[in-house]
């Protein structure tokens, strides 16, 4: 008895359904609709072909509908858009979209695979905007290619950084576009947790992408060449790429009847049937579980829709099958880097409430001694309790595809994150070590599952050492030249043995390397004298991608030619501090003029050869990282016509810090007016806020704290907000302070807020001292936003570096 199935909607899981059910039943009657031209295409592969990438728009097409025809008896209608759902009858009624003709058709089983559309924002001024566009289809991609072919734009907006996003920034520059992303979020890739996306940010600017965070679109003017942000920010671009993420296409479906979720999206069982049993629901449309802590989600990507649409096939014809729910698996090419994801990031973990455990790793993609090994960081989470994996994410130049797929599999396995470390996988130096990455993330899984070793993280450093911690760095202390956590103190692992009677007996202590290796070691050394320890996991190299400002792109400088070709240095396959202790050996024995050229593929030494150059006086003449290596060219000593020794001196004393220890009204305009003037000619500026200056930052509406006794009576003598602050001289009880403020208003000055928020904007950075706080009792939850917490060594740390000081 042959059945009518209707599916709407092709791509992935309409046209997978449509094969898989031709194949498991040859007499029912398969209609498919499409509201587009195409049935099935490379969704995925879209912006490559924008970029250039891909260069035949016909490689994008997977399936035509004449080939459905032809080989699997598919009745495709396309440019046919279903506008009706009656489930009672059990019929569709369809628009034909280019005559408008209407007609009805009967299903025995209708499977919807809509998909998601993108999310356009309600922006003033963007329905009289041109050139504004978003990507989801062929016709979207058709426009945006035949713009950039045709009118030579020179500067593309990019509002959102997701997946799509970030790809479209990266074939817009290969076009030769500038790109301004805007992201509302503290970081782009939303799957990452924020020291993983914070790599691939580092790599966008090196790449010139220009990257803005926490702000957002307030209003398109100039029919959308003029772009006003909600931080006062004013844009002039060419052209405009809307990425904010896509919203599932469910209005059929609540107009029929059908239960929503989350998002919007269609409810569906563990067979992808809606509250109809005729009716499946898949891909991007359809509400799934996560696979890891079974909360409903929805995952728009590809992998989901091809087999849920395989499932629904099974599933209508007899077949056992159901689906699980999604990982969220996904990977995205940055430039030269890759960042993969799987299972749960950090983020959620903590917004669910469910307890973990992190390592960070920064393993060679294959053996370092071959050529072409290259770095990467991967991250993974899992039950301390159970060793259940609960997530993964990983970042690098090379292999990362293959070790989060690894993961994923075993997560889908039931594998523990010791278990890790007992797969056998293949290996020869070309394309693993033999210690795979996976193994080492299973071996440091086991090393805390076994009580040999307890970890500290990078975001709990800072907190540690300002309330008095004990920090030890068992790097070398050359390697320190690159940085190094504030506070810590150096002890070389070779040598700590040596220095047991520096390190208080009995006391607990935390250990700090590079990436987490030689500190594993010295905490097994401390532990077995007794001592409580924790490493730093992942060393520096996992805290600094958070504490170190990100570069801009490299503008490099007129390369002065030499007598001699440059020394070549090949640091392929090094890990930091490797490339720069080779740079460094190498450089002591040049002459002043004479270049070195290095070669590495750890995409980290970017910037490390960067900041070492400025550090030592040396000329970093080129950076290029567009083979995939990254290529420097450094020359020893003075650049052409510069005294090196005054260029160093003068970069590291460009910037400015103050200490605002008085919470008096004139003293602290004075203090923001410096500030802000600092920063306008183009200072790194800090304040620190201290004792009574912390009454500065409290907000004037802040929401009760619980104290005690001492604390209450402290919080009500103090001025509670800029805006009660008194004078230093003639107060006379509240009446001086406001005359200031009245003088200042007719006298066309800025009001102490209004310097502030300035001040904050241009990039001066607020830090209040949590020593002062604890002892007068005040609370975070006091404070205004946007501001960070510390102890003197931050302070100091930025004090080293600036030409100016002062004490408010």
């Amino acid at each position: 008895m042959s059945r009518t199935i209707v599916i709407i909607g092709g791509v992935a899981g309409g046209a997978s359904a449509a094969a898989r059910l031709r194949r498991l039943n040859e007499n029912d009657e398969i209609i498919m609709y499409e509201r587009g031209e195409h049935i099935s295409f490379a969704s995925c592969g879209l912006p490559y072909y924008i970029g250039e990438t891909i260069t035949s728009r016909d490689k994008l097409l997977i399936q035509s509908p004449q080939a459905m025809k032809n080989r699997f008896r598919i009745d495709v209608r396309t440019q046919t858009e279903v506008t009706a759902i009656d489930r009672h009858v059990k019929r569709v009624t369809t628009r034909h979209v280019g005559t408008g003709a209407v007609q009805e058709q009967p299903y025995d089983i209708l499977i919807m695979s809509p998909g998601a559309k993108p999310i356009v924002p309600d922006i003033p001024g963007l329905a009289e905007a041109n050139h504004v566009f978003t990507l989801r289809n062929i016709p979207d991609t058709d426009r945006i290619k035949t713009y950039v072919d045709s009118s030579n734009p020179k500067h593309a907006t990019i509002l959102g950084g997701g997946f799509i996003g970030i790809e479209m920034a990266e074939n817009l520059r290969h076009r030769g576009l500038e790109v301004t992303v805007i992201e509302r979020n503290p970081q782009v890739l939303g799957p990452l947790d924020i020291e993983m996306a914070k790599l691939i940010e580092r790599h966008l600017l090196l790449q010139g992408v220009k990257l803005i965070f926490n702000d957002n679109v307030q209003e398109l003017m100039d029919k959308g060449r003029t772009l006003k942000l909600q931080s006062g920010k004013v844009l002039t671009t060419d052209m405009m790429i809307l990425s904010v993420g896509v919203r599932p296409e469910s209005q059929l479906a609540a107009e029929a009847g059908l239960t929503l979720g989350v998002k919007g999206a269609i409810q569906v069982n563990a067979h992808m049937q809606t509250n109809d049993p005729s009716i499946y629901a898949i891909g991007d449309a359809a509400e799934v579980k996560d696979r890891v802590q079974g909360f409903e989600t929805v995952v728009p990507l590809a992998w989901g829709a091809n087999r849920q649409g395989r499932l629904v096939a099974d599933h209508i014809n007899g077949l056992q099958a159901s689906y699980q729910g999604a990982f969220g698996t996904a990977i995205v090419k940055v430039f030269d880097l890759t960042a993969a994801v799987t299972g749960n990031n950090e983020k959620t973990l903590r917004r669910l409430g469910v307890p973990y455990e992190v390592i960070h790793i920064h393993p060679n993609s294959h053996a370092g001694y071959y050529p072409g090994a290259a770095s990467m960081s991967m991250k993974l989470l899992f039950d301390k309790d159970s060793g259940r994996i609960l997530g993964a994410q990983a970042v690098g130049a090379s292999g990362v595809d293959k070790r989060i797929d690894v993961i994923a599999t075993a997560m889908r396995g039931g594998l523990r994150a010791d278990e890790l470390a007992d797969i056998e996988l293949s290996y020869a130096p070309p394309y693993s070590s033999a210690k795979d990455p996976v193994n080492m993330a299973g071996y440091v899984a086991a090393n805390m599952l076994d009580g040999l070793v307890e970890t500290m993280q990078w975001n709990e450093v800072d907190r540690y050492v300002e309330q008095g911690g004990l920090l030890i760095d068992v790097r070398d202390e050359i390697e320190r030249e690159l940085g190094y956590i504030p506070g810590s103190i150096c002890i070389p692992l070779n040598d700590i043995r040596e220095h047991l009677h520096d390190i208080p007996a009995g006391s607990e202590v935390a250990v700090s390397c590079q990436v987490g290796l030689r500190g594993y070691l010295a905490a097994r050394i401390l532990k077995q004298y007794g001592y409580q320890v924790r490493n730093v996991d992942g060393g520096y190299k996992t805290y600094s991608s958070m504490k170190e400002a990100s570069l801009p792109p490299i503008q490099p400088s007129k390369v002065t030619t030499t007598s001699q070709a440059p020394i070549l240095i090949d640091a392929c396959g090094l890990q930091c501090p490797g490339p720069i202790m080779r740079v460094y050996e190498t450089m002591k024995g040049l002459k002043d003029g004479e270049q070195i050229e290095v070669h590495a593929t750890d995409f980290g030494f970017a910037a490390d050869i960067q900041k070492w150059s400025e550090k030592t006086g040396n000329t970093l003449q080129s950076l290029d990282t567009s083979t995939g290596i990254v290529k420097a060219v450094v020359s020893k000593g003075q650049s052409e016509n510069e005294d090196h020794l005054s260029k160093a001196a003068e970069v590291s004393a460009n910037g400015t810090t103050m200490v605002v220890f008085s919470g008096d009204l004139d003293k602290t305009i004075a203090a923001f007016i410096i500030a802000s003037g600092a920063a306008a000619m183009g200072k790194k500026v800090t304040m620190f806020f201290t004792f009574w200056g912390l009454n500065v930052l409290r907000k004037d509406d802040a929401p009760p704290v619980r104290k005690d006794g001492l604390e209450t009576m402290f919080s009500m003598m103090m001025p509670k907000g800029s805006r009660k602050l008194p004078m230093s001289k003639m107060n006379m009880g509240g009446i001086g302070a406001k005359m200031i403020r009245h003088v200042m208003k007719r006298k066309n000055v800025e009001s102490l807020e209004s310097l502030m928020q300035g001040a904050i904007q241009a990039g001066v950075k607020l830090i209040a001292c949590t020593m002062s706080m604890d002892i007068m009792g005040i609370k975070r939850e006091e404070l205004m936003d946007g501001i960070d917490y510390a102890g003197v060594a931050s302070y100091l740390g930025d004090a080293e570096d600036a030409g100016l000081n002062l004490f408010i």
